[in-house]
């Protein structure tokens, strides 16, 4: 009888590397509300905040290219045009986020956030890619747990309505930047796009900042603190983000990233004394079973190629 393990496919090598890339993308997005938080409580406003944290992480990025990768600087026009137009819509959605997550609990906010997923799926069905059914049940289950781990049925009448709609437009937003990522990284080399995309949300951020003409007060050592780590968790998340869209494709990677909602509600519990009832706990078991789920994706082949172009459509 032979015991010898058979040689893992290259393409599922591929694929596995995508997964934990995308579970540590996950990990470091999970930072995003508490950090957030920390520097709201140091009085940093959110345009500020969201302008800052991307400066931040576009600046480190630079430093690190320059010194170690400058052969990735180097990439065709066309392919800085695309990856700065992906920025821009990253950044439009960022400034969504951070305001809505001023007006949102930490709990609130990551579940209207975690619905990307969906318009993922319906932005890519709608381009003509199929969407497989073992796919679908991850979602499924997916979003189930999102429901459950933050019990929108407890919202009071405090509820902030614009809060809940700045957040909705971030998912859609954020779900079509996936997309665009996906058919960017058909062409481009993810850790490549990452700086230039980077890029592409900083000037963004930036100019709607100036253009806001929001005055520039001074920022207290604790506001900085929140701001540097929300930069450097932006960076390395986008880092693996782009690196799981590459192997995995959009709908992989949206599902892999709904993990970022138990990293947060565990943090919040943590940092921010947010109390989870059990069947909130329930909720975040069911995302780490829809995470787990990847694996049967890879042994499946139900996971989108990494090629595939909406474009081409």
């Amino acid at each position: 009888m032979n015991t010898k393990a058979e040689p893992t496919h290259p393409r599922d090598r591929g694929r596995i590397a995508g997964i934990s890339s995308g579970l540590l993308s996950s990990f470091l997005l999970g930072w995003s509300p508490i950090l957030g938080k920390f520097a709201y409580r140091a009085n940093v406003t959110p345009v500020t905040l969201a302008a800052l944290r991307t400066l931040v992480a576009a600046l480190f990025l630079w430093i690190i290219y320059l010194l170690f990768w400058r052969r990735r600087l180097i990439l065709r026009w066309p392919d800085v045009f695309n990856c700065l137009l992906v920025g821009m819509f990253n950044g439009i959605g960022s400034l969504f986020y951070y305001n809505g997550l001023s007006r949102l609990d930490a709990s609130r906010a990551s579940l209207l956030g975690a619905l990307y997923p969906l318009w993922v799926v319906l932005f890519l069905s709608a381009s003509g890619q199929t969407i497989h059914r073992l796919t679908l049940l991850r979602l499924a289950i997916s979003l189930v747990g999102a429901v459950l781990v933050t019990s929108p049925w407890m919202m009071n009448s405090l509820t902030d309505y614009l809060g809940v709609m700045l957040m909705l437009a971030y998912a859609v937003l954020n779900g079509w930047y996936l997309v665009m990522g996906q058919w960017v990284l058909a062409d481009v080399p993810s850790s490549s796009a990452t700086l230039y995309i980077l890029t592409g949300m900083a000037l963004t951020v930036s100019v709607v900042r100036i253009a806001g003409g929001e005055a520039m007060t001074p920022i207290s050592p604790a506001g900085w603190g929140a701001i540097v780590a929300l930069g450097l968790t932006t960076a390395f998340s986008r880092l693996a983000m782009f690196f799981s869209l590459e192997k995995l494709g959009g709908v992989q990677t949206a599902i892999l990233n709904l993990m970022e909602l138990a990293v947060s509600l565990t943090l919040a519990f943590i940092f921010l004394d947010e109390r989870l009832a059990w069947y909130q706990w329930c909720g975040a078991i069911l995302l780490l079973g829809g995470s787990v789920f990847a694996r049967l994706d890879v042994e499946s082949g139900a996971a989108p190629p990494s090629s595939f172009n909406p474009m081409d459509r």
